[in-house]
């Protein structure tokens, strides 16, 4: 646990402690605030029963800053250790190859959370001007702010064993990119499918990021979607732990 915690550290410094990590966060509290913006903008012409917190989970602003500040993240964990010649001098200390796994994911899902985390003064402020308090419940707050971390423990998995595989930062960030931004879309395919594949409609569902996001947007935490995000998480955790251990001997 020591050593896990130590090379946490070492990770989280080379976010906090260096500009980007800065930039990254202002970017998305920029992009996030503004669509709150238009939201609100859009209600001043034509009320919604739904609140806006729930509102703003299920447009595209929400999950364009999703997909593109995870791999921005997650880039450097493994890339960058590579590039700079550093990743030999790690995988020769006396510290297991599933412990420098562990330490950068969780990094990476820290980082991720602290990013997220002035979002609270958004709702803060439109709880204080709304009418209908009831919407902005704490209970519906804590369940999108799971949704938002068991989406993005996923992505960040993507992310994390895309930079295991190469040591160009740009090709990590693309290939985490084009993993989440396909999960994503399949979410989409069983409305294109026909009324005959309901299997596969079914099968698709458990994919459906979109939808079980908006679940937890409204409140509604179901033991299945968190399941499969643990368990794909937990499953491209091991496969990054198979391509590390694989670089170490060659």
């Amino acid at each position: 646990m020591r050593v896990l915690l130590t090379l946490m550290r070492r990770e989280m410094a080379s976010y906090f402690l260096s500009l980007s990590g800065y930039v990254i966060i202002a970017a998305a509290t920029f992009l996030n605030s503004f669509g709150f913006v238009l939201l609100l903008m859009q209600l001043r012409q034509s009320a919604s029963p739904m609140p806006v917190t729930e509102m703003y989970y299920v447009t595209p602003i929400f999950w364009i800053v999703l997909l593109l500040a995870v791999p921005v993240i997650t880039m450097r964990s493994f890339a960058l250790e590579r590039a700079t010649g550093t990743y030999e001098t790690l995988m020769t200390s006396p510290v297991r190859e599933g412990t420098v796994v562990l330490a950068k994911f969780f990094s990476a899902l820290f980082f991720y959370l602290v990013m997220w985390l002035p979002m609270i003064a958004v709702v803060t402020v439109i709880q204080h001007f709304s009418n209908e308090r009831q919407s902005l419940d704490p209970s519906i707050i804590g369940s999108t702010y799971l949704g938002i971390l068991l989406v993005g423990a996923l992505f960040l998995s993507f992310g994390i064993f895309a930079s295991a595989l190469t040591k160009s930062q740009t090709v990590a960030a693309m290939v985490s990119l084009a993993l989440c931004t396909s999960l994503f879309l399949l979410g989409f395919l069983p409305s294109l499918l026909p009324d005959t594949a309901t299997r596969a409609a079914k099968l698709l569902a458990w994919v459906a990021l979109f939808d079980h996001m908006h679940d937890f947007a409204r409140g509604v935490i179901d033991t299945r979607p968190a399941i499969f995000f643990v368990s794909f998480t937990v499953f491209f955790l091991v496969l990054t732990l198979r391509v590390v251990e694989s670089r170490r001997w060659k």
